[in-house]
């Protein structure tokens, strides 16, 4: 019986190689062993294959890539009820170490997203889930009803940025948001600000290809690029007032000010998108006269269950925002494709099983 799997690594700034790896020992206590059916390519997996590092995490060593993922439960380890083999589940990436004091803390809090020590799919050290199989907590495994596929499951990922994003805020039945990016974590945004029940969403991006899908995924009402068109629209929504939430998706900071721009006073601009070099200058006087929020946001927690819950109901449907699908074998040609397509490739999904 052969011991070792195919796997994704990435060992260099563009140099992805499929080989062999070994295959995970048995899951340990409160873990599962998934067999990975899809996994789809995020930007974080494209700036580590384009450039070896995001910020202080560098590619030192080679690296399995890949953190959106699905698959079947293949193996279940001791104490583990919730699961059997054979559901299909969708995969939380990040797992809560518990090594440390500080690490209890916020696990205690609900801010898990927050512990200093934690494992996460595809971030250096820790291997990702471009393989065959995983061994993951079970906790941080989720079941998936009948009617949402593995594609879906793996998509909940990047869809649970939204979720936390339009949970925090929060968006409120009836308001109007602004969105600044249109890229996958913008228009993901886009589907759970609508969910949550915002009546108006507005959503800015300098690309047009990436407005026109988010037009057909609900939209209220597109913006290339103008900031002044984009604070006048917000207004014209509401009765000159401006919008209820801001959601900074872009990384830029004109986006940044385009965003704050359009808020009325009193609203919450959440950040999400990172500025390139770190930094971004904001005007605070405009921020303490109008009371504006601003709301970081670092990934998500506990957002999981919600994904599941709006893609069985029908509230969100993320297929659209496929643009290719490709085999595990074809994985370089696939980070190259994404590339090569920036402007017009929303999510690109590869079948592992």
């Amino acid at each position: 019986m052969t011991q070792t799997m195919p796997a994704a690594v990435l060992h260099g700034i563009k140099d992805l190689r499929l080989e062999e790896v070994p295959l995970p020992s048995a899951p340990a206590r409160g873990e599962v062993q998934i067999h990975i059916a899809k996994v789809g390519i995020c930007g974080s997996d494209v700036h580590y294959y384009e450039h070896g590092r995001i910020g202080d995490f560098i590619v030192e060593s080679p690296m399995v890539l890949g953190h959106e993922c699905s698959g079947v439960v293949s193996h279940v380890g001791e104490g583990v009820s919730h699961l059997k083999e054979g559901d299909r589940v969708a995969i939380e990436p990040g797992v809560p170490r518990l090594s440390n004091a500080l690490s209890h803390y916020y696990m205690k809090r609900g801010q898990y997203n927050l512990c200093p020590d934690i494992f996460f799919f595809a971030t250096p050290p820790d291997h990702g889930s471009f393989c065959s199989f995983v061994n993951h907590r079970a906790d941080f495994c989720f079941k998936l009803p009948e009617n949402v596929t593995l594609e879906e499951g793996a998509m909940i990922e990047p869809l649970s940025t939204g979720i936390y994003a339009a949970r925090v805020a929060p968006v409120r039945m009836g308001d109007t948001v602004v969105i600044t990016g249109a890229g996958p974590i913008g228009l993901m945004n886009l589907l759970a600000c609508r969910a949550a029940g915002a009546a108006n969403v507005v959503i800015s991006d300098m690309v047009a290809s990436r407005l026109e899908v988010a037009k057909h995924i609900g939209a209220t009402q597109v913006v290339q690029g103008n900031a002044d068109e984009l604070k006048a629209i917000a207004r014209e929504l509401t009765d000159g007032r401006g919008a209820d939430v801001c959601i900074e998706c872009a990384g830029h900071p004109s986006a940044l000010d385009a965003a704050i721009g359009a808020a009325r006073p009193g609203a919450t601009v959440v950040l999400i998108g990172m500025p390139p070099n770190d930094t971004a200058t904001i005007n605070i006087n405009d921020l303490i006269v109008r009371e504006i929020t601003l709301r970081p946001i670092f990934r998500y927690n506990n957002t999981f269950p919600t994904g599941v819950e709006l893609l069985a109901s029908g509230k969100v449907d993320v297929k659209p925002l496929i643009s290719r699908r490709f085999e595990l074998s074809e994985v370089p040609q696939a980070f190259e494709y994404v590339l090569d397509n920036r402007e017009t490739c929303v999510k690109a999904i590869v079948n592992v099983d």
